[in-house]
């Protein structure tokens, strides 16, 4: 199954870094990423295969909303199909 997992916050060193550690905990592989920095702000959209996570969905998006607080982020995950129905026009 594959989520949206998004990243906003203030830039600084090994955001991805930390984020993809977290990630790999969890047997979670990327897909797809893409990511800058606007006006001093950090923002990464994922596209994220959760099929072999060692962690139901909802507890793992609760994980990693719970380290994107320790630092200082907003980190969601969400199903694709959810993310996808949230952003039609």
């Amino acid at each position: 199954m594959k989520a949206i997992l998004t990243v906003v916050g203030k830039d600084r060193v090994g955001i991805i870094a930390a984020v993809c550690v977290d990630l790999a905990k969890y047997n979670v592989n990327v897909l797809d990423i893409s990511q800058t920095v606007m006006q001093g702000y950090f923002t990464m959209m994922m596209v994220v295969d959760v099929s072999g996570s060692n962690c139901p969905l909802t507890e793992l998006a609760q994980k990693l909303e719970e380290k994107g607080k320790e630092m200082g982020l907003s980190i969601r995950l969400q199903r694709e199909e959810i993310f996808e129905a949230m952003h039609r026009v």
